[in-house]
């Protein structure tokens, strides 16, 4: 009885050694386990062995024992060349990311703050052991910790099992990650890679950049959860780290020391000339300025902007765009897809943008000393800018030699020392109904992140898996059938059958 569960015991030894090869692949959580799994395995090896000393005595200078030993050392130079193997992994690990948007790989933005990180950061994520999303979660903070050099360390807690570093960190819902750092700590509800960044920037960075909006000539109203408000664009900058506020300059007479921007969102009504020359005081003090003005409105804007090289046009942008049609958009919302090189536009190629209702602008035929501007997007060839307000009144507007021929630019940016000034020829973009719709969202935050200088925080859009179908006829369609499931098969049986046949001849 003794000596069968010796035998079994050598079995189930060969089995434990397995696991504990396999287990920092199968469950990383456990690896820490693995010494012990394998003195284990070894002790139950070796006590089978021993049981069997007088049988290894008994094969000593025999065929038997010449076998086993070369199957010995084969087995050891295998687990050697595994070992090995693990452990240049460990050390030098390498991916390559073939998904056609690289979709499994960190943003150059993430990259660039992970790189830059001058405070250690811990990462610790709650998930159950058998959660969806555990493993995305895991493989993303690996490539989190393999750009930061040392300064970010993580783990994964199941919230079940350690119910008092979940209370401790205020942790309610399963997939949470906290981010910490010896003054800071920031939770992500969701681990994507926008989050996490944007978290990563709040617990490494000092207090809030503010950013004040101007009110008072019907503009865009923080406060209004309307199509028309701005309560979109505020969340969006807030959830950015950044602390949003509304700014009267009729009432306060100056732009507040404390602002990392100001934003103009669409003046219906003419600002004060007041008002005008404190946003100058501000811009010439290396002030950052986004003016978003739409189309035959504030002409005082209009003049302000032109000192800084921008003019702006006296038209509506019209595109006959059949790809807008197809998705019931009017022709007097421009779809964008051309853009020119500026950090505000290095990551939207390939996404297109909506503008509704803009005007046009253009650069001024001789910029202001010192002041240098660009164009961040423009429209298709097939556009142009509609001077006649009459005839858009009535749906007749069309292209006249008056009117301006696309591509028409729709954003530009000026710079002026440290200044930054980015001009807008609509509102709508960043208003409600339109944030949330195509790459507006990535091109509002974008330009304000470049004007607060905070570029790493530049919006990162969610990578998605793009649907690749394959089409095929009916002969291909057949063949794919046949091929793993009658032919290979086929083959296979006919070669069992023939070497039979052939073993029984030689007999």
């Amino acid at each position: 009885m003794i000596r069968k569960i010796l035998d079994w015991s050598g079995y189930v030894g060969l089995a434990v050694l397995a696991v504990a090869v396999v287990l920092p692949f199968a469950r990383p959580a456990w690896a820490a386990q693995r010494g012990w799994v394998l003195l284990a395995g070894l002790l139950l090896v070796g006590a089978s062995l021993l049981a069997r000393v007088g049988e290894l005595r008994g094969a000593i200078g025999g065929r038997t024992l010449r076998y086993g030993v070369n199957t010995a050392v084969t087995v050891v130079l295998l687990l050697g060349v595994i070992g090995v193997v693990e452990g240049l992994s460990y050390r030098h690990n390498w991916r390559w990311d073939l998904t056609e948007n690289l979709r499994h790989s960190l943003a150059p933005q993430t990259v660039q703050l992970l790189g830059s990180l001058k405070t250690d950061v811990s990462a610790v994520a709650f998930f159950r052991s058998d959660q969806p999303g555990k493993r995305v979660a895991e493989d993303l903070l690996k490539q989190y910790a393999r750009f930061a050099k040392g300064r970010l360390t993580w783990r994964v807690v199941d919230p079940d099992r350690e119910p008092g570093l979940a209370r401790r960190y205020g942790v309610e819902s399963y997939g949470t990650v906290v981010l910490e750092t010896k003054a800071k700590s920031e939770k992500v509800l969701d681990a994507d890679e926008e989050k996490l960044t944007n978290a990563l920037v709040k617990v490494t960075r000092e207090g809030k950049r503010v950013v004040y909006v101007v009110q008072g000539h019907g503009e865009r109203e923080l406060t209004n959860s309307e199509k028309p408000g701005f309560t979109e664009a505020k969340a969006a900058m807030e959830k950015a780290n950044y602390e949003v506020k509304p700014l009267v300059l009729a009432r306060a007479g100056k732009v507040p020391a404390d602002a990392a921007l100001v934003i103009v969102p669409g003046p219906r009504t003419d600002p004060f000339q007041p008002e005008l020359e404190a946003l100058d005081t501000y811009v010439r003090a290396s002030g950052k300025l986004l003016v978003m003005a739409d189309p035959f409105q504030s002409e005082g804007l209009r003049a302000y902007v032109a000192r800084y090289g921008v003019d702006l046009g006296q038209d509506l942008v019209v595109e006959e765009n059949p790809i807008g049609r197809l998705f019931g958009i009017g022709p007097e919302v421009p779809i964008v897809q051309q853009y020119e090189g500026h950090p505000i536009t290095r990551e939207m190629g390939g996404v297109s943008t909506l503008f509704p209702l803009t005007r046009s602008l253009a650069a001024a035929k001789t910029p202001p000393k010192g002041v240098a501007v660009a164009a961040l997007a423009r429209t298709s060839p097939q556009s142009w800018g509609e001077t006649d307000r009459a005839g858009l009144e009535r749906g007749t507007a069309r292209p006249d030699a008056q009117d301006p021929k696309g591509p028409l630019a729709v954003a530009m940016v000026a710079t002026l020392d440290k200044a930054r000034i980015v001009v807008y020829g609509t509102s709508n973009l960043a208003a409600n109904q339109f944030l949330n719709l195509q790459g507006n969202r990535d091109f509002f935050l974008n330009t304000v992140s470049w004007l607060a200088e905070e570029e790493d925080q530049i919006a990162i859009r969610p990578r998605t898996a793009n649907p690749t179908p394959v089409f095929m006829n009916s002969q291909q369609a057949q063949m794919v059938f046949l091929l793993p499931v009658v032919i290979l098969p086929a083959i296979a049986l006919v070669g069992g059958v023939a070497a039979v046949l052939r073993r029984r001849a030689a007999k």
